[in-house]
């Protein structure tokens, strides 16, 4: 009885180190004699007992590590309190067992090197708007010496800038300097622009205004030039129309007439006007003579006559 339960403990502990099952995402490492001869993959998988050992299991997801906050200074020499997080995973588990006695904590060590590397190159502007082009250099630098680790940086994430209080003071008063300059300079244009839309508009306005002067009086002129021309016709014509009348038979006569009526008329207006002293000729013959006279300058102005 004795003896059975000997050798089925002899069994169980057989069974348990020759038969291994690796979970997904997993990989083992396994030595025999001391010596590395292979890495289990997940499965079902058979060791030779008491020989073969299981010496490193690593997970191969990926695996995010925190990177302690650290203070780093700028090219400008300003001091900043920086920390992120860094995305990694084992590619090669044989290297990641053999290449470092801990690659975690080289990882961890490079990263805050290399940062501090990179931020030490860029002043302390940069830092805010470049931090894309910090993680990438951090990745790269700790890409290349993971190699040799069997582990493959995936990217750096910077969590927190924090730079002294003085210098968050500082900023601050620059942003608002800055902000008040672009209100000042955007009054300064409105109202620069402003005055160009007024004297625009008079100007504008001035040439409208004289381009309607200019037209009333082209029209004005236009207008007195026609109303002498039409008053001018009218009086040839009424000319035309006295001469003729005067060629017919009995207009010497009658212009005779109109000439006495309108001189004996200007006598009676004259005579009529108190302030007015009127001299009238002893001879009233002189009268008769005046219209004689009248009517042979008529009689002068017929064709025929020199």
């Amino acid at each position: 009885m004795e003896v059975a339960v000997i050798i089925l403990v002899i069994a169980v502990i057989f069974v348990t180190q020759s038969v291994k099952v690796v979970p997904q995402q997993h990989a083992w490492v396994v030595e025999r004699l001391g010596k590395y001869t292979g890495t289990l993959m997940p499965g079902l998988n058979f060791l030779i007992p008491f020989v073969d050992k299981v010496a490193y299991k690593h997970l191969l997801k990926e695996v995010p590590l925190d990177i302690p906050s650290q203070v780093c200074i700028t090219r400008d020499n300003t001091q900043l309190q920086v920390d992120g997080i860094l995305y990694f995973q084992v590619t090669d588990a044989m290297r990641a067992s053999y290449g470092s006695s801990n690659y975690i904590m080289a990882i961890s060590q490079l990263a805050q090197t290399s940062l501090r590397s990179v931020i030490g190159k860029l002043e302390l502007d940069k830092t805010f708007e470049e931090r894309d082009i910090i993680n990438a250099q951090v990745v790269q630098a700790i890409d290349e010496a993971a190699l040799n680790w069997g582990v493959k940086v995936l990217r750096y994430e910077i969590k927190d800038l924090t730079p002294p209080k003085e210098i968050l003071h500082a900023m601050q008063q620059q942003i608002t300097a800055e902000r008040e300059k672009r209100a000042l300079i955007a009054a300064s244009e409105g109202r620069r622009q402003e005055q160009i839309n007024i004297a625009t508009g008079e100007r504008e306005a001035f040439i409208a205004r004289s381009e309607g002067e200019k037209q009333a009086a082209i029209n004005n002129a236009q207008g007195e030039a026609a109303a002498i021309l039409t008053v001018a016709e009218a009086n040839a014509q009424a000319i035309e129309r006295v001469a003729a009348a005067i060629r017919q038979p009995g207009g010497e006569q009658a212009v005779q007439l109109k000439v006495a009526e309108k001189a004996v008329e200007a006598y009676s207006r004259v005579a009529a006007d108190a302030t007015t002293t009127l001299i009238v000729p002893s001879n009233m013959t002189e009268v008769a003579a005046l219209v004689g006279s009248a009517m042979k300058m008529v009689q002068a102005q017929k064709p025929g006559n020199s």
